[in-house]
């Protein structure tokens, strides 16, 4: 069975930091050319330098873009085709959440904020490959995008950002209806990892949740890379629309009324 991304160009949002980091870490070691896109130029150049010596071998670039601005990937599209001719694999990892309290009184700007980096950024940037690279191709491509299982839950506090979680499972179906059968997209719906963007979550409740999941701990983002690297992979070649949650239990966890 090959897990090999040998010969595969990838293009990773939200690539310099925690799931994202991770996803390219273990794409880089299985073969595939890198590309990380975040916002930061400091910290994209810390995490590619860190990977390229881990691998020995410089297979991790980078391209200081965000994701919501459509010069941002034009810039990662131009630079993908010069450097490399075509990309392969995409990985909707780019995410925010500028707010924690009820859903009705968000405000607007929180709610524009959320929709355009978690939801309206991947419709663009899947579209915009799909344009540049995979419509005309005989090449077949791989879209993975980073949900959650609050889009499939309620939870207080940060209700809204799983509402656009939710809206990304259903748009990954959607596009994985469409794209067919050149492109395959899927997306992975991890719980509580231990990140920099969940740390809020991780460092108040973290103990207290590891102690209630089935499997006893909470999740680390190699947990999330290797699901990544399935469904980049030819060993998930006849799997498309398909939402896979990586939750330590979480979902099936017992709920005591006593």
């Amino acid at each position: 069975m090959d897990v090999s991304l040998n010969n595969k160009v990838a293009v990773i949002t939200g690539g310099s930091r925690g799931i994202g980091e991770a996803i390219a870490e273990i794409f880089a070691q299985s073969g595939a050319t890198v590309v990380l896109v975040s916002r930061k130029p400091e910290n994209l150049v810390a995490t590619a330098k860190r990977i390229n010596e881990s691998v020995g071998v410089k297979r991790v670039g980078w391209v200081a873009a965000n994701v919501s601005d459509p010069m941002g990937l034009e810039q990662v599209i131009s630079y993908c085709k010069s450097e490399y001719g075509f990309a392969h694999i995409l990985v909707n990892g780019a995410a925010a959440n500028p707010y924690y309290g009820s859903t009705v009184d968000i405000e607007r700007s929180a709610v524009r904020k959320i929709l355009e980096v978690n939801l309206e950024a991947v419709q663009m940037w899947t579209s915009g490959f799909w344009s540049a690279y995979w419509k005309d191709s005989t090449e077949h491509a791989t879209c993975i995008n980073i949900a959650s299982i609050g889009g499939m839950i309620v939870e207080e506090g940060i209700g809204f950002y799983n509402v656009s979680k939710a809206g990304l499972i259903h748009l990954t179906r959607q596009l994985a209806n469409e794209l067919a059968p050149r492109v395959r997209v899927n997306s992975i719906s991890p719980g509580l990892v231990r990140t920099e963007f969940a740390r809020a979550l991780w460092e108040n409740w973290g103990d207290h949740l590891a102690n209630s999941l089935p499997l006893g701990r909470i999740g680390e983002p190699s947990d999330i890379s290797k699901v990544a690297l399935f469904l980049a992979c030819d060993l998930s070649g006849w799997m498309t629309g398909t939402n896979i949650v990586v939750d330590g239990g979480a979902l099936v966890r017992s709920t005591s009324f006593s």
